[in-house]
């Protein structure tokens, strides 16, 4: 699978602040055992969570409380 850039995930989230925010929750949720959405073998979590992102498997809803 070739590299992930910031610019493959800004093409779809436009926002980079809340494209950081998107991956951080998403590296939580997997930590605490949430299955993978891609197919990512032996990549850091974060690699996974912008994998992801980028193949639109992750979405953000609006208004909804942060669980953090």
């Amino acid at each position: 699978m070739a590299r992930i850039t910031i610019e493959d995930c800004l093409k779809r989230v436009p926002n980079r602040f809340l494209l950081v925010h998107m991956a951080a929750k998403r590296v939580r949720q997997m930590r605490e055992g949430s299955e993978y959405l891609v197919s990512s073998p032996k990549n850091e979590d974060i690699v996974v969570a912008l994998r992801e992102i980028a193949a639109d498997k992750v979405y953000v809803e609006k208004n909804m409380p942060d669980e953090l």
